[in-house]
């Protein structure tokens, strides 16, 4: 078991050994059983019907292709992109003579993958989109000659100063950081042999207020966490950021480099880079800052490519949006306008997530306790925990509606979302590779729709959450038009 199961089962088995050490010979199995049973039933049950969900139909320019039993994801992907066609059989595949197809886009791109496919039938599909993809004429953006026509040529973008530091202590690190050094301080210690709770300085400071005032060790231990983190934090910053530099090559490509005791160079090529994102997290949006990543291919995989498509720290908004403008070869792409706002129901389906997994699982544990252990008080403490994060949950919640927008500016797919990490993406519309639209029983309920452009680049995929079901396929066709078009009218998967 693992994820949330695993999670669940974990908590479940150390409350039984906690408060009820007499009835564990009888709890455990129970609990066991309850949550593997229905686990071993899903991996029994699941594949088949995995398998009666998949669909697809290949047309004369595009792939179109169906999957999941409680997500649907509906995918479309031009013939033009593809750029390889595999099948992948493992033993209990073999054993029902069938066949994985997988439909690759590129190393920066999520595959298509068509499930449970006879064998016979899916080398059919195989040679059949491999013939087309050959014939499909494979359009390529020539991002210098566009950037030339825009009149944009070499030089420096951007250069660092020395008040951008006053930004890096505005994300969430400031704390996580100190804990992930704390902890593996504690490691260290615990192999050498020595205990950090017997040490001279950690006795007295606990002796003086651990055990006298517990409430102000509490406070101080934040305010000393938070220093550490501060500092940190700044030194981390100017360590990684300290003579920076943004060009741009003669190539059209962009030049990042940075780097306190040892230069850092990233060189990202004209013909990958496919847009930009400005990402403002909730610390760094209150403190007025952004910072800006590009949406490239070929930098590596995903988590290296997150560390190296940055091409600005955290620095003043307006800077960011310059910058923006620069990369992209057009003003005002980020900023001109409000974006299309989703509809009306995307608000209530945040604020019943918010509740229903910021608020409730928490007081129900306080509820459960409280009835079990006889404890008057943690009945109060449920209601106050009901009082005081419903309002906070709520909040973000709308902020988080807010924040969903969506339009095409010129050539550009402009994306927005997030509260705690807010991200606005400009997509350049002809590096949209394809489409997925998504959606699950309560989404076709509230006639919204997930819909993912699909770049080979960056995350390999950017997501226009809750929009209108009724114009999802049309907003796509105009965003990159010839994509969908085939199966607009009809289709038979």
């Amino acid at each position: 078991m693992s994820g949330p199961a695993g999670l669940v089962a974990a908590t479940l088995l150390t409350l039984c050994f906690l408060f009820f050490p007499g009835a564990a010979s009888w709890l455990v199995p129970l609990v066991t059983g309850v949550l593997v049973a229905p686990a071993v039933a899903y991996a029994v049950v699941m594949p088949a019907r995995r398998c009666r969900t998949h669909g697809w139909e290949l047309g004369e320019t595009a792939l179109y292709a169906v999957s999941g039993w409680y997500g649907r994801r509906r995918r479309i992907v031009p013939l033009a992109r593809v750029e390889s066609v595999a099948l992948r059989r493992g033993p209990l595949l073999r054993r029902y003579g069938l066949a994985v197809v997988v439909v690759g886009m590129g190393p920066d791109a999520d595959a298509v993958r068509i499930t449970g496919v006879p064998e016979a039938e899916a080398r059919r599909l195989r040679d059949g989109i491999e013939a087309s993809a050959a014939e499909a004429a494979i359009p390529r953006r020539e991002a210098a000659v566009s950037r030339a026509e825009d009149g944009r040529g070499a030089g420096v973008l951007a250069v660092g100063r020395a008040g951008w530091l006053r930004y890096a202590p505005l994300t969430f690190w400031v704390w996580g950081g100190v804990l992930v050094a704390g902890g593996t301080a504690w490691r260290i210690l615990n192999a050498l042999g020595v205990k950090p709770w017997r040490i001279g300085v950690v006795r007295r400071l606990w002796a003086g207020y651990g055990v006298g005032a517990p409430w102000l060790a509490a406070l101080l231990g934040l305010v000393a966490v938070t220093l550490l983190g501060v500092a940190g934090a700044l030194a981390v910053h100017a360590a990684t950021w300290w003579r920076y530099r943004l060009e741009r090559t003669p190539a059209g490509g962009l030049d990042v480099r940075r780097g306190l005791f040892a230069i850092s160079v990233v060189s990202i090529e004209a013909d990958r880079l496919c847009g930009v994102a400005l990402r403002e997290p909730l610390l760094l949006r209150a403190g007025g800052g952004a910072s800006v990543r590009a949406v490239a291919g070929g930098l590596g995989d995903r988590e290296r490519n997150r560390k190296r498509s940055v091409v600005l720290p955290p620095a003043p908004r307006a800077e960011a949006l310059r910058v923006c403008a620069e990369v992209l070869g057009a003003d005002g792409v980020l900023e001109a306008g409000a974006l299309r706002p989703a509809p009306r129901v995307a608000l209530r389906r945040r604020l019943v997530w918010a509740l229903g997994w910021g608020v409730l699982p928490m007081a129900l544990v306080l509820v459960v306790l409280g009835w079990l252990l006889a404890l008057p008080v943690l009945l109060w403490c449920a209601a106050g925990w009901v009082a005081v994060a419903s309002p906070v949950v709520c909040a973000l919640a709308r902020d988080a509606y807010r924040a969903l927008g969506y339009a095409v500016r010129g050539r550009h797919l402009v994306v927005r979302s997030g509260t705690f990490e807010r991200e606005t993406v400009a997509l350049d519309r002809s590096s949209v590779q394809g489409w997925t639209f998504t959606d699950t029983p309560f989404a076709i309920r509230a006639d919204v729709v997930t819909v993912t452009a699909v770049v080979a680049a960056g995350e390999g995929g950017y997501r226009i959450r809750d929009m209108s079901a009724a114009e999802a396929v049309q907003f796509a066709e105009y965003a990159a038009p010839g994509i969908v078009r085939e199966f607009l009218i009809r289709t038979s998967a």
